[in-house]
């Protein structure tokens, strides 16, 4: 299917070429300024330092003769004139981006630069392998996984896709459900037959539990009956700093683990674990696919969601039974 590129307003082509070709870059940066909150974040998401950010913004609103911001030691604000010129570079940067990617074939084949972030355990364990996967399918795109514990801003940082697991904030964000993970409490076949199968949430003060922390040793794991939260006391005779260190251990007998159940689900498939009192879990974390909304969704943006977002889904979903996971489609906001 053929592509359109909204056509550029001659005058203000005219302008940058003959005048400044710097007014671009500028009008790219307040922009960044005003979307991020701050030209600390503004300088981070576009990799220069903040006193160049300072600077161009100086002197955009000393070349226009009016305040764009007006900024004190807590925060910033736009001006009415402000306001109104920010609408007008969004539209011109995007009228540039647009010709530009028709320009290097970005809507025809998929090629170019995503980031994507992901908690560090599932990154590992399953988005990294199936991100190699798609680099070999698709050779003109390049990635950068960044997998880690810590919620990465992806405006600031400048990613496109990131992958969460629990329930997520009220925001402008798009998000794909793409299943859920169980919170299961499990041990070794051997410690269950040497001790006993907790049957209630009372037995456990009566096993030896593995715990995961970083700082303080855990005394009580939280279950659910119904709609009630349970707070339940436990012995912690090994407490580690990772899950899993947790599921190693529990493999080899020394107790009962509390986990994420992705992370011991190969382990539960060789017979290595088992899951216990999983009627007292509490409600399954709902892991999502989390993107910003685009008027016009690159090729490889939409080529990357649609190739991941079942593959994960799968790997995340025990047996047979799964829901098909829908496509990014090919509509109005989606360019094909």
């Amino acid at each position: 299917m053929g592509t359109s590129v909204p056509k550029i307003d001659k005058d203000l082509l005219e302008k940058w070429c003959g005048e400044d070709v710097d007014r671009l870059e500028a009008m790219s940066i307040i922009v960044a300024v005003t979307e991020t909150g701050s030209f600390s974040a503004a300088s981070r998401l576009l990799k220069i330092p903040v006193a160049t950010v300072s600077r161009k913004v100086s002197d955009l609103e000393t070349r226009l003769k009016a305040e764009l911001l007006q900024r004190n030691s807590r925060q910033m604000v736009l001006t009415d004139a402000g306001r109104a010129y920010i609408e007008a570079c969004k539209r011109i940067i995007e009228q540039v981006d647009e010709a530009e990617r028709e320009v290097s074939g970005e809507y025809k084949v998929p090629k170019g630069d995503l980031a994507v972030t992901s908690p560090w355990g599932l990154g590992h364990m399953h988005l990294l392998p199936l991100t190699i996967e798609f680099l070999q399918k698709y050779p003109e795109i390049s990635l950068r996984l960044v997998m880690t514990d810590r919620v990465v801003s992806t405006t600031d940082e400048g990613i496109d896709v990131a992958i969460r697991i629990g329930v997520l904030p009220d925001s402008s964000m798009i998000a794909t459900r793409i299943g859920s993970i169980r919170v299961v409490v499990c041990a070794s076949p051997g410690y269950l037959q040497a001790r006993g199968v907790p049957t209630s949430l009372a037995d456990l003060v009566n096993h030896d539990c593995i715990t995961v922390d970083g700082l303080v040793t855990p005394t009580s794991w939280k279950f659910a009956s119904g709609s009630r939260a349970i707070v339940t006391p436990i012995h912690s005779r090994l407490c580690v700093n990772t899950s899993e260190a947790a599921i190693q251990a529990a493999t080899a007998g020394a107790g009962l683990a509390r986990v994420m159940s992705y992370k011991m689900e190969a382990a539960r498939r060789s017979g290595d674990l088992r899951i216990v009192l999983d009627e007292f879990e509490e409600e399954p974390l709902p892991v999502n696919v989390v993107y910003a909304p685009r008027k016009i969704m690159p090729l490889k943006l939409r080529t990357f969601l649609n190739w991941i977002s079942p593959r994960l889904k799968a790997r995340l979903t025990p047996g047979a039974e799964r829901e098909r996971t829908p496509k990014i489609p090919e509509n109005s906001n989606v360019h094909s």
